[in-house]
């Protein structure tokens, strides 16, 4: 297995990271802060500018048509400049389920978004274990009454959809497009600063075409189940890339005792188990999404193996940071602080280490 990026995929990771450097750099996430805006708008704006938002959707929505190994290189970006925008939400959570499986109607959703005008989003979470689904669809007439919480879902308020999956008696799971009005909607704290809600659905009514792909195969649930786990754990892959370059150009300068923190040698050894952190994510996200691509029948093992990584070392290793820069690591107004949260946010999003550990097994089982 060759995992190196091709040329269009190192073009796209350049292109990133390089408007990110720019538009999300730390003065522009202090303000943004202080502005209380939901996102940043100009980033927002700045990635459908550049095709960055595009780069995955299908041709007609305006888009390039790429794949998961795409979406990855652009939330891995995400996640390494701590970018507030809707981008794991709008694609990972929307966009490629209904560009997978939405019919030409439902297609229709995608336009604008492509250019930043839009923002979608999907409810994957609910109480109970990650990847399970308790909210219920039962028919009505030739439509369908929906019952059930969600949480952890992302701009929602700001949504011009919301994909809510919703197990349907007798059939199977659905995953339902359902207005924002439509739902009552609670504010949900999350880490990250971002707007998250809780969502009731008491008996929300939803037409029979509002069911993505017009079938409760669930098909389109596993679509939506894998690109969510997908896409959070190449935001952490960021994530701790961008926390381990703060770590080291911290303990380079940062003196202790009239020498530089990186002569320790302790101070070394536990830089080096962060960056093995690292490493290992790096490795299992990648072979993860190139998994997905081909649709491989052990894409949810390795994806599960990702996310425990994820939820567990990775987020160990962001505690090593903050430790190693002391005092000034628990200071909200530093620049770590952002990428402890985002770790934080993402490891319950996933549901934990322990739950990742049993999706593991589950996954063995099923190849025996």
């Amino acid at each position: 297995m060759d995992f190196d990026l091709d040329p269009t995929q190192r073009e796209l990771r350049e292109l990133a990271a390089g408007l990110l450097a720019r538009e999300a750099a730390t003065e522009r996430l202090d303000a943004h802060d202080r502005s209380g805006a939901p996102y940043e708008a100009g980033v927002w704006k700045a990635l459908g500018q550049a095709g960055l938002l595009g780069a995955c959707l299908p041709e007609e929505a305006g888009g390039a048509g790429l794949g998961p190994i795409e979406l990855a290189v652009i939330l891995r970006e995400v996640g390494a400049h701590v970018a507030p925008v809707p981008a794991y939400a709008s694609l990972a959570l929307a966009a490629v389920p209904v560009a997978e499986h939405g019919t030409p109607g439902q297609r229709a959703l995608l336009a604008g978004l492509a250019e930043g005008e839009k923002v979608l989003t999907g409810a994957y979470r609910e109480p109970g274990l990650a990847g399970e689904v308790g909210t219920t669809a039962r028919r009505n007439g030739r439509g369908y009454v929906l019952d059930g919480v969600k949480t952890f879902v992302p701009y929602a308020e700001q949504a011009a959809c919301i994909l809510v999956p919703a197990r349907v008696e007798g059939v199977g799971v659905g995953v339902f497009l359902v207005d924002r009005d439509a739902v009552r909607l609670d504010p949900h704290p999350a880490a990250t600063g971002e707007p998250m809600s809780r969502i009731a659905l008491d008996g929300v009514r939803v037409a029979p075409d509002r069911l993505l792909g017009g079938a409760a195969d669930g098909a389109a649930w596993r679509t939506l189940r894998r690109s969510a786990v997908a896409g959070a754990v190449a935001q952490v892959s960021g994530v701790i890339e961008g926390a381990l370059k703060i770590t080291t150009g911290y303990v380079k300068e940062r003196e202790q005792f009239d020498r530089k923190l990186a002569q320790f040698q302790a101070v070394t050894m536990q830089v080096g188990d962060v960056y093995i952190a690292k490493r290992a994510l790096d490795v299992a996200m990648w072979a993860g999404v190139w998994r997905l691509a081909g649709q491989a029948p052990d894409t949810d093992e390795v994806l599960a193996i990702a996310a425990f990584n994820a939820c567990g070392p990775v987020l160990e290793a962001l505690y090593t940071c903050q430790h190693l820069h002391g005092g000034i690591g628990l200071d909200v107004t530093y620049p770590l602080h952002r990428y402890f949260a985002w770790g934080k946010h993402y490891a319950h999003l996933l549901g934990g280490a322990e739950t990742q550990l049993d999706a593991i097994g589950d996954a063995f089982a099923v190849i025996d």
